[in-house]
């Protein structure tokens, strides 16, 4: 731009001098050039693309997203995710392998993003133990953190899609006791037909059940303008024995949240996933 230095009127002068005669304006020329912005991209997208994170990825996700083409973007706060959102992230991306989260902080980083029009991604592990041995870690408790409401008078409603039943039934129950409505799918097509009747607030599914290559519950969200807000949870669950499931039915067990896999498919998984989310 153009700056001007205006100087100060001759000793003895009778009065302010005009702008334009002696020691009027002097247009200053600066050639030094802005230092650049390293907050905010010179474009409407750089490259590569950002993608928020909470906490901060451990190492081998954090290349697993390198590679894919991702700027992660450490955020721990509401006021850190609207910081960023003129660099249009791909997602918020919540995977806590690296550190425990606080639904407090989920809740406004949620609130953030899905009020940016930015897809939530969150990640866990379900595992399976005595109700003892579980406490405090009621898979509810962050659902409930993540649904958003469309009123204080309608309950959250979630499409969950998990194959196992035990699972199934053993989630829905923990759900509907912390009041939200759930709709249960076996697979991620037949998601698709449950979300066009419910419209829901949050989709949690199993991470196999993601349709990598063909379309599914992430695309159907996508064209019906749901998916910038309606957050996605999706676990893993290797840990859990597939002969000790009818122990969730009979109350002896049950689910309790965990650390997610690491394995090489799972991350590819993810990554998969994350690319799908942020195509949008």
């Amino acid at each position: 731009g153009r700056a001007f230095a205006i100087g100060a009127p001759d000793e003895g002068a009778e009065g302010p001098e005009p702008l334009d005669g002696p020691n009027g304006a002097v247009e200053v020329v600066d050639d030094r050039t802005p230092p650049p912005d390293d907050e905010l991209p010179p474009e409407p997208l750089d490259n590569p693309r950002r993608l928020l994170v909470w906490p901060a990825p451990d190492m081998s996700t954090q290349q697993a997203l390198s590679d894919r083409g991702y700027r992660p973007v450490i955020v721990h706060s509401r006021e850190e995710v609207d910081a960023q959102i003129a660099a249009y992230p791909a997602a918020l991306f919540v995977d806590p392998l690296t550190g425990p989260i606080t639904r407090t902080a989920l809740q406004s980083l949620r609130t953030a993003a899905v009020a940016a029009e930015v897809p939530v991604l969150v990640t866990a592990g379900l595992g399976q133990a005595s109700r003892e041995a579980a406490y405090g870690a009621d898979p509810a408790v962050l659902f409930k953190a993540l649904a958003p409401r469309d009123s204080e008078q309608h309950p959250p409603r979630v499409l969950l899609i998990e194959e196992h039943q035990p699972i199934s039934e053993a989630l829905t129950a923990t759900l509907e006791r912390r009041g939200m409505q759930v709709a249960r799918a076996a697979t991620d097509a037949d998601a698709v037909t449950l979300a066009a009747q419910m419209r829901p607030n949050l989709v949690v599914m199993d991470l196999m059940q993601v349709r990598r290559r063909r379309a599914g519950i992430v695309d159907w969200l996508r064209g019906n303008g749901l998916l910038n807000r309606t957050p996605l949870v999706v676990y893993t669950s290797a840990d859990i024995d597939p002969a000790n499931l009818s122990r969730l039915s009979s109350g002896e067990t049950v689910l309790f949240l965990a650390e997610r896999s690491t394995s090489a498919e799972v991350q590819g998984r993810i990554v998969d996933l994350l690319a799908k989310i942020g195509n949008n």
